[in-house]
């Protein structure tokens, strides 16, 4: 678990050093080169650095081990994190929208320098790699924020690429005197936004079925379930109910064994079916058993 901790802090803070460089970068290029779509792009970026900075308390609270208050751990800081950033990419797509559809109505636009052209592709090629590398990262330690922040950052990327369409349209409207493509910047700036709310959404969803104890689907409690039959005293199982509570999963199960036995002998078997599930599922931090007298009327 240190060592888990350690790497997703350690992959936060690259994304907030990489973010805050690649912001400023984007907003000055933005200026000097008059390109709304960098302008916007480099707000998304600067939303990254937020975003980045919530998950990093997160992983922290995250990792506390269990308390009397918290008796499940608390696990959910990071789906509370994941939140946090899928709203701050919707509250930052509604921006680069307003922004660009503003463009439609004011004084005809002009063409961006190279400048934009160039860092655009520089920060398509550093927020794929920051992808890949979070979201193996996430996906080894089930982590959900830190996959929420990757995606944070291939959203960034495919923003970015819809920024550099739009440059090099309004790029070749200059170069060709096609006013009308010259507007490919702004086209660009409102599909970047479309694609950034569109990921806010999914994330926030995901997380909110978390949060809300959205159990798992039978399909993927079954495993669970055949895990537990092994167990020698089971005869059979009454309900289990599995939840993601942040990167781990809690289990709530009832099963019925033979009310001819001792209460020690019932206790045991209980003991065993906890211990299987923990041992066999990586995923499974902790498991609840209640043990009922088996009725085959039932």
């Amino acid at each position: 678990m240190f060592n888990q901790k350690n790497a997703i802090i350690v992959a936060t803070w690259v994304g907030i050093i990489v973010n805050i460089l690649l912001a400023v970068l984007k907003g000055v290029g933005g200026l000097i080169a008059g390109s709304k779509a960098l302008l916007a792009d480099a707000l998304h970026s600067a939303s990254d650095v937020a975003g980045s900075v919530v998950v990093l308390f997160a992983v922290k609270i995250a990792h506390k081990p269990p308390d009397k208050e918290h008796p499940y751990g608390h696990g959910k800081a990071e789906n509370i994190a994941s939140i946090i950033v899928s709203l701050l990419l919707i509250i930052v797509g509604i921006e680069i929208s307003i922004s660009s559809v503003k463009i439609f109505f004011g004084e005809a636009p002009v063409a961006p320098g190279k400048l934009a052209f160039i860092i655009l592709v520089v920060s398509i090629l550093i927020k794929e790699v920051l992808f890949h590398y979070k979201n193996r990262l996430g996906k080894k330690f089930n982590s959900p924020a830190l996959i929420s922040e990757a995606w944070h950052h291939r959203s960034d990327a495919i923003s970015s690429f819809a920024a550099l369409i739009g440059v090099g349209t309004s790029l070749l409207g200059h170069y060709f005197q096609l006013s009308f493509l010259l507007y490919g910047d702004a086209v660009a700036g409102i599909i970047v936004s479309i694609i950034v709310i569109r990921v806010g959404y999914q994330l926030a969803r995901d997380s909110f079925n978390v949060v809300l104890e959205q159990v798992l689907s039978p399909e993927d409690a079954e495993p669970y379930k055949s895990t537990v039959l092994e167990v020698e005293g089971v005869e059979r199982i009454d309900e289990l109910y599995a939840r993601n509570h942040g990167s781990y999963v809690i289990i709530d199960i009832k099963i019925s064994v033979n009310p001819e036995i001792t209460v020690k002998h019932g206790h045991d078997i209980a003991r065993n079916v906890k211990d299987l599930l923990i041992h066999q599922h990586i995923e499974v931090e902790d498991v609840f058993v209640h043990v009922n007298p088996f009725d085959d009327t039932k």
